[in-house]
């Protein structure tokens, strides 16, 4: 049988890496991932007592509502208030989805018919690439985040354009003069602006994620996806939320009404609590992660293999240093896995743009990240990079 919607989709190509890394730990070797980014900082405890204690009530077993909770909607327009400066109405701006990828999947269902033009960076999260496909639409890519040339360049002109600030893989971040910029462009060209906003609140060095929302006129033209995945760590719960552009929320909705029930009702409650009783814990979150950060920079820069620090997400995004770059991000990151005992994400899974870099993924405490970057100095000792030197930071 043909599989038509999903034939033409690229391999997956991490499931590449994923079944070396279990091979080798099969044969007893300690490789260390940093290849999928699944956080491994502990959900909020308030949020977790909730759950627990929403969970045992059988009201709560039944079908929710697949909008969202009223008082989940609000406590999420309240953290935007808060947070972004962005005031929304819960009964117009809000659907709540079952996480973010969710989310953006079903988003591009309403949004796109065969024939559609998305415009989407390249490299790119995998699903910003592949959702506009599944959708019927095309997808022209945006290479080095050109997106407003690719705009002026699609034919026919696009009807969605997705972006992501801070951006995975890459780490790119946004001023608010640029959102205000895709914000004019997307009114100025009839298109709807699709952000993908799960990294919010992961931002180091003094940067302040802005929300496409709080530009001018976003509310005609816009809607963004938040999640509490990364800022909250509860990737597991999968709570996430589409905000913006009234009559797109309302669309969703009405979709979603006929897929899905919503988030188990003890989570949409025990996410009520989350934005609402621990708003501070994203911040507690981003520290972790800016210190992972500073002691992966750190070691790979005295195994000779300079990067640039990223100014958000939970990720590095490194050009595959000589003598390797001829090899490939697939290749490079086997021979990683296999000399050094390190996974990484090859750069050429985010799409055409990537194949040059591969993504460290912060899911390590400090002293294994210290661990991998020992391992990658003797792998890139080996081949000659650089002079590292043999001592180790105090």
């Amino acid at each position: 049988m043909e599989f038509r919607r999903i034939h033409d989709l690229p391999p997956y190509v991490f499931a590449t890496v994923d079944a070396l890394k279990r091979e080798l730990r099969h044969e007893g070797r300690d490789v260390i991932d940093l290849g999928f980014g699944n956080p491994d900082i502990p959900s909020p405890a308030v949020a977790v007592d909730k759950l627990c204690e929403a969970a045992r009530r059988p009201v709560n077993h039944r079908y929710s509502a697949s909008r969202g909770l009223p008082n989940l909607r609000a406590a999420v327009c309240e953290r935007y208030a808060s947070a972004f400066g962005v005031e929304l109405d819960p009964d117009q701006h809000v659907v709540s989805t079952i996480g973010a990828k969710e989310g953006l999947a079903h988003l591009m269902w309403v949004l796109l018919e065969p024939g559609d033009v998305a415009v989407v960076p390249s490299p790119s999260y995998p699903i910003h690439l592949v959702a506009p496909r599944l959708a019927g639409g095309t997808v022209v890519h945006a290479f080095d985040g050109d997106i407003e040339e690719a705009v002026l360049a699609a034919e026919p002109p696009p009807r969605v354009v997705i972006v992501s600030f801070p951006h995975n893989p890459t780490t790119r971040c946004a001023t608010p003069e640029l959102m205000q910029r895709l914000v004019d462009l997307a009114r100025e060209r009839e298109f709807i602006l699709v952000h993908d906003f799960a990294y919010a609140d992961i931002a180091f060095d003094g940067h302040k994620p802005p929300s496409i929302l709080a530009a001018d006129g976003a509310l005609e033209c816009a809607v963004e996806l938040y999640s509490l995945t990364k800022s909250f760590s509860m990737a597991g719960w999968r709570m996430g939320f589409t905000l913006g552009r009234a009559d797109v929320v309302a669309a969703l909705a009405k979709l979603k009404s006929y897929l899905d029930y919503g988030t188990f009702q003890p989570i949409q409650i025990a996410s009520i609590v989350a934005l609402r009783e621990a708003g501070e814990y994203p911040a507690e979150v981003c520290a972790i992660y800016e210190h992972r950060r500073d002691t992966l920079i750190s070691g790979l820069v005295r195994a000779g293999w300079d990067v640039e620090p990223p100014c958000g997400t939970m990720f590095v995004w490194a050009p595959i240093p000589e003598p390797f770059a001829d090899e490939g991000s697939l290749e490079f990151a086997l021979r990683l896995a296999r000399d050094a005992e390190v996974a990484v994400s090859p750069g050429i899974g985010f799409g055409e743009g990537g194949d040059g870099h591969v993504r460290f993924a912060l899911v390590e405490n400090e002293q294994r990240i210290l661990q991998a970057t020992r391992s990658i100095r003797r792998l890139l000792h080996g081949a000659h990079v650089g002079a590292p030197s043999d001592a180790e930071p105090t």
